[in-house]
């Protein structure tokens, strides 16, 4: 069945985004010079602020920065390198444009001054629960939060959707204590973050049951691996297999996709809300 969820709306620090009949995108883009399918494509602040602007061209509703890699096998950074690759292009990106502009990070030095700057939204890879004072950063600045469920370890025996559940349900009860509102809040259930490639499919033949937690889902399988397994292919050649697995995600009830082909997600999902509002 169709997904014929009524229009709400995620409150991005001020700026509402109507959740409901249209699929939000937002575009990635990776300041790093090992990120699994776009590291070191620019070598100057000026370079990333480019290819965001056109990333709003294309029809981005949020545009998110990452100063750090978290490919699997990353090696972790410093705050301080971290702010020095990504805040000049939030910065500079906030001053151009009103679409909402997003810090992928899980520290909470680095988050604060991406909002400081004038990013509208966290994008935590670990939900809240990696630093303990990001929460009380988000809640400080009443920004929005983008809570990813993550794993330290791979375990192929354990029940994948309960383990999600309970992780939100910990992080949720983090943000309520900290004074976040529930309005600014995503939940995205982590695609190729601690997890096996059977353990992916599974969430993502049963993403449906997750946008049912009562805050929109987000769904982020870009070029990611998964794909490649099932069909051999380099993450720059994987658009098809990520349009696929949105798609489906899309109908489930997915209301926003974070990629980085955004210009063919725009059109693709266009289709596929004017199809979802004819039914």
């Amino acid at each position: 069945m169709l997904d014929q969820s009524p229009t709400r709306s995620f409150d991005a620090r001020g700026l509402k985004l109507p959740i409901g009949p249209r699929t939000l995108v937002m575009g990635v883009i990776n300041v790093t010079p090992d990120s699994f399918s776009d590291g070191n494509q620019f070598h100057t602040p000026g370079e990333a602020v480019a290819a965001g602007m056109n990333l709003v061209a294309e029809g981005a509703d949020i545009v998110d920065v990452g100063g750090e890699s978290t490919r699997p096998g990353h090696i972790p950074i410093e705050a301080d390198e971290e702010i020095g690759r990504a805040i000049p292009v939030v910065a500079e990106l906030a001053a151009k444009t009103p679409t909402p502009i997003s810090i992928d990070t899980y520290k909470a030095r680095v988050a604060e001054r991406a909002l400081a700057a004038g990013a509208r939204i966290v994008n935590d890879i670990w939900g809240l629960a990696h630093d303990r004072d990001m929460a009380a950063v988000v809640a400080a600045h009443d920004a929005a939060v983008v809570i990813m469920h993550n794993r330290e370890v791979v375990d192929p025996e354990i029940d994948m959707l309960a383990d999600i559940r309970e992780f939100f349900a910990r992080a949720l009860d983090r943000a309520a204590t900290a004074g976040i509102r529930t309005d600014r809040i995503l939940l995205d259930p982590g695609i190729g973050f601690g997890k096996t490639f059977d353990q992916n499919l599974m969430i993502l033949a049963h993403i449906g049951e997750l946008c049912e937690l009562g805050f929109p889902l987000l769904l982020g399988t870009s070029r990611k691996s998964f794909i490649g397994r099932l069909v051999p292919s380099e993450p720059r050649e994987r658009l098809p297999g990520t349009l696929a697995a949105n798609v489906i995600g899309v109908l489930a009830g997915v209301a926003i996709v974070r990629v980085h082909d955004v210009a063919a997600h725009v059109q693709a999902l266009r289709i596929v809300d004017a199809i979802r509002g004819a039914a």
